[in-house]
């Protein structure tokens, strides 16, 4: 009785459903993102009495299949869908809706010249406009584009117009998902940027759940990417079931390849591994970008740490390439951008000289040919010397960067000098303590280090110094800072590091140092080291302190024998 009464159920409805079909197809629209497994089931209804509608209502359902293709990434049924309610539909605003959409699939497929010549028509026809629905896309869709080309303040001005023109039956979710977009690619997004917050609010998982899983996702990426690897797995582990429920595949490759980065920050090698090869798995031939080349680096890394030489060499590969690609593309955007720019220019120039010839200027045919090539050498000279002086400056200016660079490093060794590591680690301790961070302050003094140079010379010191930051590094993250304090002394800030983790970083860094041959002109040293550390849970967040601690436990190190690792006498009663 219950299946009969669901499927009766069924009955009325589809016989409501269509016995209005513009309200149906209209309500169908609105469910794709909002709903998409009911979107679907509605478009197979839609699809199944398609003869008995009106020419009008089936060019609406087309408009319905081509934005399903597009989503299930069938860009080539979804494209041919466009084009032909574009050319053949009649109906100015539905051609306007799919000229909207076919320019957001020109930037997905990569065909740039194609996206940015629509683009620029649209934004020509923008003011002609005035469906409210169609412009709020339309402005969207250009924002979108402009990102795409490296146009952030042109997106976010878009962004910004389509925020001001939300439809009354619209929602302010779209415009600021897509301003959050924008400044994620532009790199002008934190954790806790307003844009994201604001986004958030107006994209709420219970109405817009495809919109709030990408959001969320956003952050995840942001937590991953920023130090916080921990937060960004908690993260994305609420939302798996979500982005499972959304089927939306490029959610599902970005959820994976952040699972897979932030495992890897926390040296959980085999999960991340894991990961990482479930996005190259999903990968289509052809693919690149940001979700696929750094499970390729995640996968090296992992297998670098493993000491699997040729697995790592060989995802080296796969990343480096992926990477080239990936700036290749970037660059194959602003070069499609500036060429359209430039053709839009030139017809610009065409038609405005077109009109401005009259039977006066053709008398004066030769003498303005004259001036014109009189002012086209002037304007050659003066390019040439513009020319000459934009690359004096920029010769000046990357010398003057060249000169800072130079200016925080160490002449020998490469990593900071004692100024710039002070300053640096008295910026960074600000921040922790800011937001409750933890840190480690470790210091380092090889052992009987004169000895080298006394009895094998100064080349031979320099060369074991070399060699020790090499030790070190193998064993620190991109976000901790390294600096030679003097002689044989380096300083090593570890950021959000426990007590556990900075005494075995410590340790592993000094067993790495007591194995390392530095041979030199057919002569063998080895060498052994000292370390002492000092924890912000007990010392503060004072970089006087710190050093402080640090230094009474490097004494109390090499009083102990030297070769060791040893915390501050509070520390280890904290311990």
């Amino acid at each position: 009785m219950a299946f009969a009464g669901c499927l009766c159920w069924k009955m009325a409805y589809a016989v409501v459903a269509i016995a209005t079909p513009d309200a149906f197809i209209e309500q169908t629209q609105v469910l794709a993102t909002v709903d998409h497994p009911r979107f679907l089931r509605q478009l197979a209804l839609l699809n199944q009495e398609a003869p008995g509608l009106t020419p009008d209502q089936r060019w609406h359902l087309r408009y319905s299949n081509a934005w399903e293709a597009m989503y299930e990434g069938d860009y080539a049924k979804s494209e041919a869908l466009f084009q032909d309610i574009i050319r053949h539909s009649g109906n100015s605003r539905l051609a306007d809706r799919a000229s909207s959409m076919l320019l957001s699939q020109y930037g997905l497929t990569r065909r740039y010249t194609e996206a940015f010549e629509l683009a620029d028509r649209l934004a020509t026809r923008l003011p002609q406009i005035t469906d409210a629905q169609v412009r709020f896309a339309l402005l969207l869709n250009l924002s979108q584009a402009m990102g795409s080309a490296g146009q952030i303040d042109l997106a976010v001005h878009y962004a910004h117009m389509a925020m001001a023109a939300v439809p009354v039956d619209g929602h302010l979710c779209y415009p600021v998902s897509e301003l959050v977009d924008v400044l994620f690619n532009g790199h002008r997004l934190q954790p806790d940027s307003r844009e994201l917050q604001q986004a958030l609010a107006a994209c709420p998982a219970a109405s817009e759940p495809v919109y709030h899983t990408d959001l969320m996702l956003t952050l995840a990426d942001l937590y991953a990417h920023g130090g916080q690897p921990r937060e960004a797995l908690a993260l994305l582990d609420r939302l798996q079931s979500s982005v499972e429920a959304n089927g939306y595949v490029p959610n599902k490759l970005s959820a994976l390849g952040d699972r897979a980065w932030a495992l890897a920050e926390l040296g959980e090698n085999d999960a991340a591994r894991q990961a990482a090869l479930a996005v190259v798995a999903q990968a289509r031939s052809g693919d690149f970008g940001e979700f696929l080349k750094e499970p390729y680096e995640v996968l090296y890394r992992v297998e670098k740490k493993l000491g699997n030489t040729a697995a790592a060499l060989d995802y080296h590969e796969k990343f480096a390439a992926l990477d080239k690609a990936y700036l290749d593309d970037i660059h194959a955007r602003a070069l499609a951008y500036e060429a359209v720019q430039q053709h839009v220019l030139a017809q610009k120039l065409d038609t405005e000289r077109l009109g401005e010839q009259n039977a006066g200027l053709r008398a004066q045919q030769k003498l303005d040919a004259k001036t014109a090539e009189a002012n086209r050498l002037y304007l050659v000279l003066l390019l040439m010397a513009l020319g000459l002086a934009a690359l004096l400056m920029l010769r000046l200016k990357h010398s003057q960067l060249r000169f800072k660079r130079l200016s925080h490093l160490d002449g020998l060794t490469a990593i900071y000098n004692r100024q710039h590591f002070m300053d640096e680690a008295g910026r960074l301790l600000h921040q922790l303590e800011r937001r409750k961070g933890m840190a480690c302050l470790a210091i380092i003094d090889l052992d009987h280090f004169k000895r080298i140079n006394d009895s094998h010379g100064h080349a031979m010191g320099d060369e074991v110094l070399c060699r020790v930051v090499g030790a070190c590094k193998q064993h620190l993250r991109p976000v901790d800072l390294f600096g030679r304090l003097g002689g044989e002394e380096f300083g090593i800030l570890l950021t959000d590091c426990s007590r556990e983790q900075g005494m075995a970083i410590a340790e592993r860094m000094r067993a790495t140092i007591e194995a390392t041959a530095v041979e030199l002109d057919g002569v063998v040293v080895t060498v052994s080291t000292s370390i002492g550390l000092a924890f912000t849970d007990v010392a503060g967040h004072d970089l006087r302190r710190l050093c402080s601690e640090a230094d009474a436990a490097l004494y109390g190190a090499k009083r102990g024998g030297r070769n060791r690792v040893m915390a501050g006498v509070e520390d280890l009663a904290v311990a």
